[in-house]
Formats: C-alpha cells, sequence, structure tokens
C-alpha cells in the first residue's frame, strides 16, 4: 500500500492516464496539509481494506423502517468494523468528547432511495455514548432546499445542528457565499460555452462546513447506481456533496469526466483527512436509473455497510450492484450502455479504481475483508 503522507509522481500520473485529462491540481489545500503529518483517522483510515457487510430481514417490512433491528445492524456493524466488545467501544475509536462531528446525506432519490432517518438517529445515539455532545454534532447536505424538501430537520435528535452550503441546484453552480477560496481543487474543464481561463469555471471550492464547522466526518451515502459515474456510493457522496461547480463533470451525456474528478475532489485534504467512517445505506438500495429513483428498479436490500476506506466499501457495494442487475436480467454497470432511463454514452465506475491508486483505499478485490453478518430475531 502507498505511503499514506505523499501522493507519489506514479499515483497521479496513473490517475491522469487512466481518466485520459490533464492532472488535477489540488491547491492551497494541499500546501497546508502537507506541513504536517496525515491524521490516522483519515482516509483510508484505520482499517483500510475491511468492509462489514450487516444485513437484517425485519430492517423493512411492507415499505415500513423498523429502528430496532436498524439500531442492531449499527450496533454489530461497527463492533464487527473495530473488533470492539462494545458498541460504544466502537464508537470510540473514532470520536471524542470536544469533537465536532459532521454526518453528510444524500437526498437525492428521495422519497424512494436515500438517506435514511433510522439510520442517522442511530448514529446520534452512537457518537453520544462515545462522549459526543449533541450540540456538537451538524447534520449536513450541500443544497438547504434538497435537505428541507425531504424533510431530513424533521429527523434530527434535540439539539443537533444542521448545515448547508448553498440554496438549491442550479446549471451553473459557482457561488461562494457558503465555500471557502482557501481550499479548492483546479481541473481543466468547464460547463460548453464558459472561459476555460477563468478560475470559477475550473475550479471547484470546497465547502465552510467541511473546512470550518466541524473536524470530523462521517460519510452516509446510499446504495444507488448512477447514470454517468456508474455508481454513487461513498467516494462520490463526499466529490459532488462538499465542493461547489461539479455539474461541469457530467453537463451532457457525453461530456463525461466523474473517473477523473471523483478521486481528485475526494483527494483534497481537507476532505480525506475529516472523514473517518463511512456508513452506506443499502436498506433500500436502486440498481438502474440512479441517481434519481424510479419505483421499479428499487430494491428492498435491507442492508448497511461499514469501512473507513471508500474505496474498498465502494468496490463491495458496486459488486452487489452488479449481482442485482445481473439477477434481474441487465448487464453489469460497467458494460451497461445508453437506454431510455439511463441516457450516458459511457458510465464511469473506473473512479473508484483511480481513487485507490490515488491511496485513498484498496482496490484489489484479493485484499479487501469482506465481513457479512446476517442477523435475525
Amino acid at each position: 500500500m502507498q505511503s499514506r503522507n505523499r501522493w507519489s509522481r506514479r499515483e497521479w500520473l496513473g490517475a491522469a492516464a487512466l481518466a485520459g485529462l490533464s492532472l488535477p491540481r489540488l491547491v492551497r489545500s494541499a500546501e497546508v496539509t502537507s506541513k504536517s503529518s496525515r491524521s490516522k483517522l483519515g482516509m483510508p483510515g484505520l482499517y483500510p481494506g475491511r468492509v462489514v457487510v450487516a444485513s437484517h430481514p425485519g430492517c423493512l417490512l411492507d415499505g415500513k423502517f423498523y429502528a430496532d433491528p436498524i439500531r442492531r445492524l449499527l450496533n454489530e456493524g461497527m463492533m464487527e468494523l473495530t473488533d470492539a466488545d462494545e458498541p460504544t467501544d466502537a464508537w470510540r475509536q473514532f470520536f471524542e468528547p470536544g469533537d465536532v462531528v459532521g454526518i453528510k446525506l444524500t437526498p437525492v432519490g428521495g422519497p424512494l432511495v436515500m438517506s435514511g432517518p433510522e439510520v442517522l438517529q442511530g448514529i446520534v445515539a452512537g457518537l453520544e455514548s462515545a462522549g459526543v455532545r449533541r450540540k456538537d454534532i451538524v447534520v449536513y447536505d450541500r443544497y438547504r432546499q434538497q435537505f428541507l424538501q425531504n424533510g431530513m430537520d424533521t429527523w434530527l435528535p434535540s439539539g443537533v445542528r444542521w448545515s448547508s452550503a448553498s440554496e438549491d441546484y442550479t446549471e451553473i453552480q459557482q457561488d461562494m457565499a457558503g465555500y471557502d477560496p482557501d481550499h479548492y481543487l483546479d481541473l481543466a474543464v468547464v460547463l460548453p460555452g464558459q472561459d476555460a481561463t477563468n478560475p470559477s469555471a475550473r475550479r471547484s471550492y470546497a465547502a465552510k462546513f467541511i473546512t470550518r464547522e466541524v473536524n470530523k466526518l462521517i460519510n452516509l451515502p446510499a446504495l444507488k447506481d448512477h447514470q454517468s459515474a456508474g455508481i454513487t456510493l461513498a467516494l462520490k457522496n463526499l466529490s459532488h456533496g462538499l465542493v461547489n461547480n461539479v455539474s461541469r463533470t457530467h453537463s451532457s451525456s457525453t461530456l463525461n469526466v466523474c473517473g477523473a474528478f471523483i478521486p481528485a475532489a475526494v483527494s483534497l485534504p481537507v476532505i480525506r483527512d475529516k472523514t473517518v467512517l463511512h456508513i452506506l445505506d443499502g436498506i433500500r438500495a436502486l440498481y438502474h436509473g440512479g441517481p434519481s429513483a424510479r419505483p421499479e428498479f428499487v430494491w428492498e436490500h435491507r442492508t448497511l455497510y461499514f469501512a473507513t476506506d471508500p474505496v474498498a466499501l465502494d468496490r463491495v457495494g458496486w459488486r452487489d450492484l452488479d449481482k442485482k442487475r445481473v439477477a434481474m436480467g441487465m448487464k453489469p454497470i460497467a458494460d451497461s450502455k445508453p437506454d431510455k432511463f439511463s441516457t450516458f454514452l459511457n458510465r464511469q465506475p473506473e473512479h473508484v479504481e483511480i481513487a485507490g491508486s490515488l491511496g485513498l483505499g484498496i482496490w484489489e478485490e484479493r485484499r479487501i475483508d469482506v465481513r457479512s453478518r446476517q442477523l435475525k430475531g
């Protein structure tokens, strides 16, 4: 495994060759972080290559989510991930009193497939058991209106705060009110018609939420297919949820650079170092036509995934989406061609492998330790 303290020239060149693009520059953010050693909790985290897949048949019945089985999944998944004997001991490996912890949700795909309230509330309980105060827990999504439209503000236990970076989705996403000018990546891709020499058009700036409001982040994506990126799991929930100017990455069915952009954005040190835990919500999943959820492609998977390594997690989640697609008579994601529900010419799930080449986690399947837990009762 490559050193966590520095990206080698070979890693950067390999990623650029795979993507067919000029090298993105991680500016200022990288310069600041390189002066000190990287946190041991930052990606790929305490358990590189380890992924826990925990399922319970009673967590979703007749379209209704049940909090007690979901709480059991969280407890058992966290203990299996950390080898802890008690759930509280598992949470304490990552969090302590005084931490200000962000939780990155995903509303896209709602109301059918998105981060769930029962999972979120179980995570809050786990943080409290580790000594984190409710006022030091900040639940976030990039767009304020999407957060409110999905009722996510009503899920929060009393005292838990919430935050956003932009008011709502727009085609040109270069507003700076909620973003930090000192943390950005520079990638030579712009929306058609924009000036490629304009820094605002070719840069993506990190949200003040991640740079200033919290010192640790829990990533809570959903298990979903995505038309341009192939999959939208741990890596993409960070790349497209924590920076601005992302519509340029997939502005048409053929102008698609998610393969390069996603790993570059997640490699921003302020994102890489603060994201310490990923819990993938696969209780209800989406195997085609994403990221918006059509009922005919929704899948009651009844599973949560746990990892500190987003690459290994996305590799396993991608595998499970492909298994479902094949079972439904469809081609695997990487071989899929456009149809009326998924219109991009070529999907780019290779962003997962490129992220592995940048040292964000373990890509090689033979090196991934998948721990499955089937709960009952």
